[in-house]
This record gives structure tokens, sequence and C-alpha cells, in this order.
């Protein structure tokens, strides 16, 4: 096509297909060397905008990317082009003009400073020169363009690194032409707002250079008077915000000590903001406050001796933290100053001892108003109002509420055990005024402040805690957003109550009444999961009421599946800490109803919803098994040493449910073979509870074993592969129990070597699983690999099918294989036969994933087998890469002989001891391989 029909198809035409295909065809063009002639002539007046701009744009592609392609007499002739050119589209399209000064920006920073010295002010005189064809207002608009783009042009740059830094040196120095000329276009008192405006954009675009603060005082100065007036506002601020946040600025304190005044002076503008509900006034004014003290407070806290203005500072943020209304509704700028706190405790905290008292005695009043305001802010709205609130403003703050509990926390630090006294003293008042009674949201915000500080600080020590957690029952519960905190609350003194048994009594009963409310499932259910698992030594007298409760609330399907889940995690730990007997009888009136529905579901013909029932029930009892612990393997705790039960005689209640339920789960699975969901559900089950009992889960492996090996010969599941790794890993070493394992270990290996057989390509899961499985074995009990029956040729030749799949998870399950397996060459005689007559092949897959099969994110996977080979069978594989790097084009046509012989002698060099090294090789030479080396794809990598 020509470039005008490309252009049009880019522009008008409707068909995508069309669009991407001129696209693609144009960004050639761009990079062709018929590009410097073409773009003139798109740049032609009677053009239309876009026309034009695809001619700028090719321009600036050019010169930023293929400038050594430029002849060095041709420089010249192309800057006076550029500048006539910019000089007649001043009056034109925008677009354009930014393109063209983007390209003349672009040629500047490539020729600075040898090339052309004084290049900014070489521009700022060329468009200071009458001419009498452009205005002088469009002259003025197209020099400050071309200043703006200038700085962002080099932020973006390509230039190499040596570069960089002197062609900043040379700009920030070029500061000096710009400057005044900017100081004098604001102070002008007929400069219109656009060029103001365009003023402020162009002195934001050249702080980012690190100008010195001083040379900027001026300016900022003018920024701070432009706030004034409305239409200048929002670009005064941000360059305002830009020039102080620049990192370098803190080392000119006394320009920093100068600019607290002018921020100081915003307060009456900022207050008359607040009042009139001017959201965007108020939120600029804060950004710069916070700008202030946020990235200097360091070097301002320093300056003792004006320790009164810097306060005044704080002071001011401290009124954008409060500013009246409810976040994000009314207004959105006191989360702007959150972090500022954290900085400011930072930075008062790291001086040393003496000054740090001093500070102490001025800030520690500051930090206890802050926490009142905080806790202010936390507060929900009337219950009217919050009706009114959409979802997404809910999220918001709920998200707010989270912050203001994380500074909360980190405030906890300063104020230390006076935090949680001064809290508990505000919400004892609270609660026991008669004369004024409290709003329900007061209370919710001082419970939620305490929540927050105990969630994550050990408040064992505190002395107020068991006066909170008899001022709790005291609280008249009103509605479900202060429910929610009295739980959460009571959870977050779990590890507490351990430690003070005696008041469990005070709360339980709250939440065992919350458990009925299905508006407190998350904060109920999650506060009984820590109590019972903090607490269960304690809990034996209550066991009863607990079980009675839940499974009340079970049986009327109060709470969602997760919540249930949870529920039955609680119910595992509870059990766990009773007598055997208890703990039989327990369970036998919590899971007899489900039985009973299982075996009902078990007799109907399979469909969608009974499914679902099916696999709630059976999830019910993998979370009950999962914490259901009389060995107390999970137990850490020192102080429950004393009250250990005494150990169990007689089988695992566990097993002994498990026995009980086996023929139903095998009448389930013999219905739902072919459906993967329930077939992992029923292995989950066991898989929690092999993970939970470890040996005293033994009486169980005969029969999961063969019912494991019918599954899995009828309809092979991954899941089914998982559960027998399980038993691989926990009864590798008894030889008592190891048989059945062994056989069904054998059963799958060969099931799944006929799948191998008739293409595993539809079972990527399953492959994976498979390879996982093997190394466990190699892994915990190599000597499998001896039996007879073993196949470990075939076993090996699945490995190297399983490198080419397209699924990263398998081909890495695999790597793991071959990592385990090449190690045992030397002890496990057919292995190491196998390995010698078959390496070849391995290495040929190998090298084909490192050659770009493979997923470049693989590659280290990849290392670790050529590393294990060269350790293993160092001797072969000096012949077997040999001989594979001679093929043509292998492992990739992009990279030389030369090439392959310097990585083969990498590879097989001293370094190969080394992994990090072998690691670095692979990926240097994937690289090479892909044709991505040296390329802007491989900086990340």
């Amino acid at each position: 096509p020509s470039l005008f029909q490309a252009l049009h198809q880019l522009y008008y035409d409707p068909n995508i297909e069309n669009k991407n295909l001129a696209q693609k065809w144009l960004m050639q063009a761009q990079v062709s060397p018929q590009a410097w002639h073409f773009s003139w002539l798109l740049l032609n007046m009677d053009k239309v905008p876009e026309i034009q701009y695809f001619g700028a744009s090719a321009l600036h592609i050019k010169i930023s990317r293929y400038w050594n392609d430029i002849p060095a007499d041709q420089y010249e002739s192309l800057k006076s082009q550029l500048f006539t050119h910019i000089t007649r589209f001043a009056s034109g399209s925008k677009i354009v003009l930014t393109r063209l000064c983007v390209a003349l920006a672009s040629l500047a920073l490539s020729m600075m400073p040898e090339a052309w010295p004084c290049a900014v002010a070489d521009m700022v005189r060329m468009f200071q020169a009458e001419d009498s064809n452009v205005d002088g207002r469009a002259r003025c608009l197209a020099l400050l363009e071309l200043l703006t783009v200038l700085p962002e042009e080099f932020q973006t740059s390509r230039l190499p690194q040596y570069r960089k830094g002197q062609v900043r040196s040379v700009l920030a120095q070029e500061c000096g032409s710009v400057f005044p000329l900017l100081e004098q276009l604001l102070q002008q008192q007929d400069s219109p707002g656009f060029i103001k405006q365009k003023v402020l954009k162009c002195f934001s675009s050249w702080v980012q250079l690190e100008i010195p603060l001083m040379d900027c005082e001026n300016l900022i100065q003018a920024a701070f008077t432009s706030l004034q007036d409305p239409e200048l506002f929002d670009t005064a601020v941000e360059a305002v915000v830009n020039a102080i946040s620049q990192p370098d600025a803190q080392r000119y304190v006394n320009t920093l000590l100068k600019l607290i005044p002018p921020v100081l002076g915003l307060q009456e503008q900022l207050r008359q903001a607040v009042q009139s509900g001017d959201m965007e006034t108020s939120h600029g004014i804060c950004r710069i406050a916070v700008a202030l003290g946020e990235n200097h407070s360091r070097a301002l806290l320093d300056q003792v001796e004006h320790w009164q203005s810097f306060l005044a500072l704080v002071n001011m943020i401290m009124f954008c933290t409060g500013i009246p209304g409810h976040y994000p509704v009314n207004e959105t700028t006191s989360s702007l100053t959150l972090t500022f706190w954290y900085t400011l405790q930072d930075d008062i905290l790291s001086f040393e001892p003496d000054k740090q008292a001093v500070y102490q005695q001025v800030y520690r009043p500051v930090y206890f108003q802050l926490v009142d305001v905080l806790l202010h802010k936390a507060q929900f709205p009337s219950d009217e109002e919050y009706g009114f609130w959409s979802s997404d403003e809910k999220e918001q703050f709920r998200i707010y509420r989270v912050d203001i509990s994380d500074t909360l926390m980190y405030v906890y630090e300063m104020l230390g055990a006076e935090l949680l006294s001064s809290l508990y003293d505000k919400l004892g008042r609270l609660l026991t005024n008669t004369e004024q009674p409290s709003t329900w949201q007061h209370t919710e915000a001082l419970l939620y402040g305490f929540q927050s500080i105990a969630e994550t600080i050990d408040v064992n020590y505190s002395d107020v805690v068991p006066g909170l957690i008899g001022l709790i029952p005291r609280i008249s519960i009103s509605n479900v957003q202060l429910a929610d905190t009295v739980m959460f609350t009571i959870g977050a003194l779990s590890e507490w109550l351990a430690d003070h048994p005696v008041m469990i009594n005070n709360v339980l009963p709250l939440v065992l009444q919350a458990l009925g409310n299905p508006e407190l499932s998350i904060s109920s259910v999650s506060t009984l999961k820590k109590i019972c698992r903090e607490c269960k030594y304690d809990l034996p007298p209550y066991a009863a009421n607990i079980v009675a409760v839940s499974q009340e609330v079970l049986m009327k399907q109060i709470h969602k599946t997760s919540q249930c889940m949870w529920l039955m995690q609680a119910l595992g730990f509870l059990l766990s800490a009773l007598q055997v007997e208890e703990i039989l009888k327990n369970l036998h009136s919590l899971i007899t109803p489900y039985i009973q529905q299982l075996e009902k579901l078990a007799d109907e013909t399979p469909n969608p919803s009974n499914k679902l029932a099916i696999i709630h029930i059976l999830g019910l009892l993998s979370n009950l098994f999962t914490t259901l612990d009389i060995s107390h393997h999970d137990d850490d705790h020192e102080s429950t040493e004393v009250k250990k039960m005494p150990a169990q005689q007689g089988p695992n209640p566990v097993v002994v449910v498990l026995q009980q339920v086996f023929q139903l789960i095998q009448k389930v699975l013999s219905k739902w073979l072919n459906d993967a969901q329930v077939v992992e559900s029923v292995c989950a089950i066991f898989e929690k509870s092999v993970k939970t009992l470890l040996d005293d889960f033994a009486p169980m492996v005969p029969q999961l074993c063969e019912m494991l090996g019918q599954m899995y010969s009828t309809i092979p599941q991954a899941s089914a592969i998982d559960l027998t790794r399980q038993l691989v890993h926990i009864f590798a070493h008894e030889p008592a129990h190891f048989p059945p394992i062994k056989a069904l270990f054998l059963l799958v290996t060969s099931v799944t070597l006929t799948l191998f057989q008739q293409g595993p390509r539809d079972h990527p899961d399953i492959v994976d699983s498979f390879m996982q499985l093997l190394a466990q074995a190699l892994k915990r009990k190599p000597d499998l690999f001896l039996c007879s029956n073993l196949d470990v040729k075939a076993v090996f030749q699945c490995g190297v099918l399983s490198l080419k799949f397209p699924e990263a998870p398998t081909v890495k399950a695999s790597c793991g294989f071959f990592t385990e397996l090449l190690p045992r060459c030397g002890e496990v005689a057919p292995v190491g036969q196998v390995v010698h007559e078959n390496g070849k092949v391995l290495l040929q897959a190998v090298l084909e994933g490192v050659g770009g099969q493979a997923s470049r994110s693989l590659m280290d996977h990849f290392a670790e087998i050529l590393f294990a080979l060269n350790k293993h069978c160092f001797s072969y594989l000096s012949v077997w890469i040999k001989e594979a790097m001679q093929q043509d084009g292998f492992p990739s046509a992009r990279v030389s002989p030369e090439q392959k012989e310097t990585f083969s002698q990498q590879i097989l060099s001293r370094e190969r001891v080394n992994k990090r090294r072998v690691k670095e090789m692979v990926k240097e030479f994937t690289l090479l391989c892909r044709g991505l080396h040296g390329t802007e794809y491989t900086a990340d990598y």
C-alpha cells in the first residue's frame, strides 16, 4: 500500500483487521531509511493533522533510536529544518507541534554538549528573535512547549548511563537561560492565564532534573502567589510539590526554612475551602504541606532553634488529617497525611537519647491528639447516611480504616502502654456515663483502636485488658458494625485469654450468641476458631455447649461454605483437648447427620446439585480432621506442658471414624469416579488426616492403598497420585506399613506408563503429579527403583517427553524428577544404566528447551539438570554435548558454531561446580538462541 493509503486505513477504516495490518506496515515504514525523505513531505501544510503527526513521529523515532545512522555533517541542516517547522506549526496543530518539539529535544540531547554547546540558550534566542510572520504569543507558546518537553524527553531517553550523567549536569547549568524567562513571564501583568499555566508546567518539568533548590526559590515563591488564582491553582500545586519533593532538596535547609511561612500562609485559604466544601482546593493545599513535612522532617527537626515553626507545620498537617467530613464521601484529603506520621515518628526515634527526650516532650502530646483525631475519622456515619453510600464508597472506607488501624499500631511504638490506658479510660467513661448516652459509632471506634493494637502487639503485660474484658459485656450491641468489632476485639485477645482462663466465661457466651446471626458470620466464626485454637486446654467445661451451638447453626445452614469449613476447624481444635471417649461421643453426634445425608446422596443418580452437597459434606469432614490432633504435634505453648493429656490407648478417634465411613466413601466414589472434583474431595479427607495424624494413620494404610489403586486403575486422576506421594513421604521408613504403599506406587507407575503410550497431552496435571511422585520416591525411598517390575527406562523416557510439554508447571516438575534421579546413578544400578544409555536424549531435550522451545522462566530448572549431569555423569556429558552441538541449526538457528563451542566449553569448565554460574551461563545462552541478547527485553531478566 502507499503511505497515504495505510494512514487512511489506520485512522478511518472501520475494519479492525485492516487497522492492525496498516499499523504494522506503518511501524516498519517509520524505521525504514525512506522515513527521512517522506517525513518532511507528510509535514506539508496542505496535509491533515493525523498525517502531519505521523511524519513528526517518524522523525522523532529516527532521531531517538537511530542516531548513529545520521552523518555528523547533517546535524546542522536537520536542526534548522526542525526550527523552521516548529515556527511554522506554532499557530498550527497542537499535537504536531508537540511531536516536533520532542524531535528537536531528542536531537539536542544527542548533540549536547560537544556538537551543540548552549543548546537551550540557542533555543530561547531563536524564538525571541522577531519574526513578522508569526504572532509573538504563538512563538512564546512554542518555545515553552519545547522547553517543557526537553527534560521529559531526557527522563525517557535511551542515552547510555555515562551520557545521562553528563547531559543532566549540562541541562542543570542551562537552567540559567530558562528560569529568568519564566520568572519574567509570570510577573508580567499582561501575561494571559494560558501562558502562565504553560510557564508553571515548564517549571514543573525542569525541577525534576535535580536543580539546586535555591535556584528555584524565586519561581517557587511565584508559584505560591499563583495559588490565589483559581485558573492556575492545580498547575501551581504540581509545580510547588515537584520542587519540594525532589530528593536533592534536603541539602538546602535554609531555603526549606524559608518555605515554611508561605505554606503556613495557606491556612486561611484552606479553612475557607473546607467551609465552602471546595474539596479540590483543600486537597491541593494539603499536598503542599505534606510534601514539605514528609520529605524533609529529618532536616527540619535538626534545626532545633526553629522548632516552633516546624511544630506549626505539623499542626497544619494535623488539621488536614482531621479535616471535617466522612472519607471518601465528603473529603479525600485525610488519607494523604498518614505516611507523614510514620516518617515523623521514625525521625524522632532515630535521634540520640538526649535529643530524642526533648522531642518526645514536644511530640508525645501531638501523637495523643493524633490518636483522638484518627479514631474520630474512623467512626461510621449515621445509619441513615451510611445507607446512601455506594458499595464502592463503603469499600474505600473499609480500606481507609485498615490504614488508620496500621497507623495506630505504629504509633503504639511511640506512646506504649499509656496509649492502651487512655483508650480504656475513654471507653470506661463512655459506657458508664448515664447522663449522656453515647452513640454506637463512638464506642465502636474506641474498640476498633484497641483491636488494631491487640491484633499485632503482645498485650499480655497490659494491666487494662482485664478491665476491658469486664467492659465488653456492658456494651449494648445495637448494630452489625459494632457487633463485628466486638467479635474481632475478642478474637484479638484470644492469646491473652489462654493465659487468663477465668475470663473466658465473660466473653464466650457473646461469641456463641453471635454465631446464630448470618450478618456476623465472618467475625463470629473466626473469633470462635481463634479461641478454640489458643484456649483449647481450658475449654473442656464449655465443650458440650460449643458443640451444641455449632451443630445447630450448621444444621440451619446459617453460614456460607467457607465459614462452615472454619467452624469445623474450630471444633477440631476444641475436641483435640478432650478425653478419647468424649471425642468419640462428640464426633458421633456431630457427624451422624452428615453421614445419613451422604448415605441418601450416594443412592441418587449423579446430578449437579447433589454433587455440590457431596463436596460440601466431604469438605466439612476434611476440615474437621485437619485440626483434630490428640498427639499435640502442633503445640508450641510452653504453658501447656502441664496440661498435656495422658497418652491415649487404642486407635486414634479420627481413624475410628474413617473406618466407620470408609465403605460409604467407596460407594460415593464408585458413582463419581468420572468427576475430578469429587475424587479430589475424597482424597482431601485422607490427605488432611495423614498430614495431621502422621504415624497414627497407619491402621488405615492397607484399605486406603487398595481403594486408591482401584480408583486410579479405573480412571486416573491427579489427586490420587498426590495422595500416594503423601503416603510415600510419611511411611517411607516404616517397614511394617510400607508394603501396601510400595504396591500402590508400582501400580500407579504402570497405569501412568500406559497412559503415556496412549498420548498424555490431554493430562498435563496427571503428568505433573506423576513427576512429583517419582521425585518424592527417589528422595525418600530410592530402592523403589530396584524393583524388578519397575520399568526405569520407560519412566526415564516419560520424563524426557514431559520436558517438552507447553505447561510450565509440568516442565518444572519433570526437571525436579531429573534433579533427584541423576544423583542416584551411582547407588541405584538400574538408574545408572538407564542414564548412561539414554542420557544423550535427555541432554538433547534440555538443550531444545534452552534453545527456545521452553519458557524463559524455566531456565533455572533446566540449568539444575545440566548441573546434575555435570556432577554425576561428567565423562558422558563431554561426549554428548559435542555430538549434540554438531547438528546444524541446533538448538537454534540464531547461534553460530563459535557461540555453541563457547557455551559447551563453559559448561564443561572448572566453573561447572558453581551452580549459580551454571545458571548464568544458561541464561546468557538462551538469550543468544532467542535473538534477545543485548535488547531491551533482557533488562528485566
